[in-house]
């Protein structure tokens, strides 16, 4: 079976790192941020030899919080008990589009990317300049993936999946009843101002609960708090905006 496939009319899934290589330009492979790595700072913790980080559109996509994220857990930064646990993925939506950064990295560095965001589904997307121009080359962009999908495609038996996740006894990575990890949430929407008010705006009101009609500045002004609420210490930095 091909590597690189086309199952969504908004970017080819690719599949494992040699699909990568189809959207690969002279050694390097451009990434799309959307939450987070919508700073560079905290980008560069991640990849700190990335290259070109830069401003851009996404047409027809969406950003939702519906992901248990186990790297939450283990800085202890999740509750479970008000389920305010999950990190951003995007899913294709006809009429949305988000403003993102876009960044280059080594293409040895793929494999790495791939562990480290093991539970996504990963799309070659087409992005465009703040100007309405398309950007090239294509960029690979972390999206909602399924349980079903995720086990079966991603996962060589049920044993990896418990290695994963078994000690944080999570069941269903993919859930539309969770809502943001509060430190991280806080961390995004700073990313996001500090980026640019067009980013900022994109972020607050095209990015949604699970429930895909609560917005993030809905969310924030029924818990005025979060903004409020500073990352451990050991995190500050990481997740100060």
């Amino acid at each position: 079976m091909d590597s690189a496939r086309d199952k969504n009319p908004h970017g080819v899934e690719l599949k494992d790192a040699a699909a990568f290589q189809s959207i690969a330009e002279n050694g390097l492979i451009s990434i799309c941020g959307f939450g987070s790595l919508l700073s560079e700072r905290s980008a560069r913790y991640t990849f700190p030899e990335l290259m070109n980080f830069r401003v851009a559109v996404l047409h027809g996509f969406r950003r939702v919080f519906a992901h248990v994220a186990p790297v939450f857990l283990e800085r202890g930064i999740a509750d479970v008990e008000t389920k305010e646990m999950s990190s951003l993925s995007v899913e294709p939506f006809p009429g949305e589009s988000i403003v993102v950064t876009v960044f280059e990295i080594a293409e040895h560095e793929v494999p790495l990317f791939i562990e480290r965001e093991h539970e996504f589904r990963f799309l070659a997307v087409t992005v465009h300049t703040l100007e309405g121009d398309v950007s090239a080359p294509k960029a690979v962009i972390c999206a909602r993936f399924s349980d079903e999908e995720y086990r079966r495609d991603r996962c060589q038996d049920e044993k990896e999946y418990n290695r994963r996740y078994g000690k944080w006894s999570i069941e269903q990575i993919w859930r539309d009843d969770i809502l943001p990890c509060r430190a991280y949430l806080r961390h995004c929407v700073l990313a996001a101002k500090n980026l640019s008010q067009a980013a900022y705006e994109s972020f607050l009101d095209h990015t949604y609960l699970g429930d895909r009609t609560t917005t993030i500045r809905q969310h924030l002004a029924s818990n005025e708090r979060i903004m409020q609420e500073e990352p451990p210490l050991a995190l500050r930095e990481r997740y100060g905006g």
